[in-house]
């Protein structure tokens, strides 16, 4: 993986091998932030199952003045790390933390985001949960959006408070946008 366009375009993105995790590839990753680049500059964001950290690297390459980074496995974080150093990326912050106890760690202490991506392993109902706990602790600020990736559009569920800006399908991956 490497990072596609910005000010680290190029730089080289450590993967790892970790049962149930799958990066986001090049191309995917080129076409979704084509569909949400009006969204990226200045913003505040969290990749909330951050793996590499390739979603939240991209979005400062391209012009988001902060991300904070979650995973729970600490393979992961060390790869985070790791890429983060390697980059030269200063504008992070990284948890390793359960997703629900990393949103209720938000909430209490008052950090809001403009683009939350949301990529967790397939087969769990991890996006629901997240919306979720994102709606109740209000974490979205009024014109945030969220992106979701998903094996099954049908695991994409959300309160009536969002809508679908955009989503495509990507191979078996889909891209769900909601504002």
């Amino acid at each position: 993986m490497k990072v596609i366009s910005g000010i680290y375009k190029g730089r080289k993105i450590e993967g790892f091998d970790i049962e149930g995790t799958r990066p986001t590839m090049d191309r995917v990753k080129e076409s979704l932030f084509a569909m949400i680049q009006n969204d990226i500059q200045e913003s505040i964001v969290l990749d909330l199952f951050s793996g590499s950290g390739n979603l939240a690297i991209e979005s400062l390459s391209e012009g988001s003045s902060f991300a904070y980074l979650v995973d729970s496995n600490k393979k992961a974080i060390s790869i985070i790390k790791k890429n983060i150093e390697n980059i030269g990326v200063k504008n992070c912050n990284i948890l390793n933390l359960d997703f629900k106890k990393a949103l209720k760690y938000y909430a209490e202490n008052n950090i809001k985001f403009d683009i939350i991506f949301l990529d967790p392993p397939y087969k769990t109902n991890y996006i629901e949960e997240a919306i979720k706990l994102i709606t109740k602790y209000n974490l979205l600020n009024e014109n945030g959006i969220i992106v979701a990736e998903s094996s099954n559009l049908d695991k994409v569920i959300y309160p009536d408070k969002y809508k679908v800006a955009k989503n495509k399908k990507y191979g078996d991956k889909w891209v769900v946008i909601l504002k």
